[in-house]
């Protein structure tokens, strides 16, 4: 997949790899900012069980 894409985004070695950095963390910020807050009411993380 990611020789895939390599081979696909265009311009030179230097402009493939300030594209792949952008998509990257645009894809980190998608992440971040839309799906874990929608996700964040169905994991319970803050619930213990002690051990006993």
């Amino acid at each position: 997949m990611y020789a895939w894409l390599w081979r696909n985004l265009p311009g030179t070695t230097w402009a493939k790899l300030l594209t792949a950095a952008v998509l990257v963390l645009a894809t980190v910020a998608v992440l971040w900012y839309v799906v874990f807050p929608l996700m964040e009411p169905m994991v319970t993380l803050d619930e213990v069980t002690a051990r006993k």
